[in-house]
């Protein structure tokens, strides 16, 4: 399928954020042929340029390596899917992403992840009956939003409960969705038209 059919395409997919007002998204005669080519590969791989990927294209060698990474951390990464997902959402409550938290709640319910726990996390209220895993999940991550470390304690626990690598997976997956939630935040990508904003605001924003 060649590039402006995949552009057609895409524009048509219901969730791609395309009402931003600023990284407005470009069309194909505004794209250089190394834009083009970039857009094709994300389309391709992801289905459409929805996300930070409109904006990431202003610089398009490091949008081509931010999806490259963004691949390796949602599909093969060691940790099962359920706490993936669950990390992801813990980073959009953190940064108060709608989008993020938009297109990653139904991923994380397909995965597992218990509503009811996600619900107290949207709330901003530490989830009630996690299993001890989702619970390391959840004590890793919230402690490293909020302080930039772990202590000696929550660290422990992640790597008997994941390994050493499943703890490097957990880090990598916190950090590259802080990227994607600043750069949803900061390109005003919101959610599709019709739909309700998911996210209270827990902080003067």
């Amino acid at each position: 399928m060649k590039f402006a059919a995949l552009f057609i395409a895409l524009s048509a997919v219901p969730g791609c954020a395309f009402a931003q007002d600023r990284f407005v998204p470009m069309t194909q005669d505004q794209m250089s042929p190394e834009q083009k080519a970039i857009a094709a590969a994300i389309v391709a791989s992801r289905g459409n340029m929805g996300g930070p990927f409109d904006a990431w294209l202003r610089e398009p060698e490091l949008a081509d390596r931010l999806q490259k990474l963004g691949e390796q951390i949602r599909f093969h990464a060691s940790l099962p899917p359920e706490l993936n997902e669950f990390a992801i959402l813990i980073t959009a409550r953190h940064w108060t992403s709608q989008f993020e938290w938009y297109a990653h709640y139904p991923l994380a319910m397909k995965a597992g992840l218990d509503p009811a726990i996600a619900a107290d996390l949207a709330d901003g209220e530490r989830p009630r009956n996690m299993p001890d895993d989702v619970a390391t999940v959840y004590d890793f991550s919230m402690q490293l939003h909020a302080t930039g470390n772990v202590n000696d304690d929550v660290y422990a626990s992640a790597v008997k409960k994941f390994s050493e690598k499943g703890v490097i997976d957990l880090i990598a997956v916190n950090g590259y969705y802080d990227l994607v939630s600043m750069t949803l935040n900061v390109a005003h990508v919101g959610v599709p038209a019709g739909a309700s904003p998911p996210l209270k605001s827990l902080r003067d924003e």
